[in-house]
């Protein structure tokens, strides 16, 4: 393992588009099939322009910059706050960067601060993890 200090940047995670595809995929996997994320002319009724991505879409993005930085298993709390939607198209990249270094439960740990960021660099989620390292 590398040495992990207070400025340590986890590596981006850049997606592809957000489609309907991406988001009938999702809705299959996590069951949340509420029809704002998959129907037009539901979503059009509601008064937005088009379907637009599950916020816990965007935070299972977050997770996997996480896991791809260290294992699943060092994860101790991850959290965040919803601050935009991610609209059909958009791109999201997910980055993270170690704000402190703790002790958190008598173990030694990394606090990161994640978010993700449309291509225009709207913050669509913003928050924090707990990380062992």
């Amino acid at each position: 393992m590398t040495n992990i200090t207070v400025g340590t940047k986890l590596p981006e995670l850049t997606l592809p588009p957000i489609s309907r595809f991406t988001l009938a995929l999702y809705a299959g996997a996590s069951g949340d099939h509420n029809p704002i994320h998959i129907d037009s002319d539901f979503a059009k009724k509601a008064g937005m322009p088009d379907v637009f991505a599950h916020g816990m879409l965007s935070m299972a993005y977050l997770g996997r910059l996480l896991t791809n930085w260290q294992p699943q298993s060092q994860l101790r709390k991850f959290s965040n706050k919803f601050a935009a939607i991610t609209q059909l198209k958009d791109v999201i990249t997910c980055s993270g960067e170690v704000v402190e270094l703790i002790t958190h439960n008598d173990e030694q740990c990394a606090r990161v601060a994640i978010q993700a960021c449309k291509q225009d660099g709207t913050q669509s989620l913003i928050g924090e993890a707990i990380v062992a390292l």
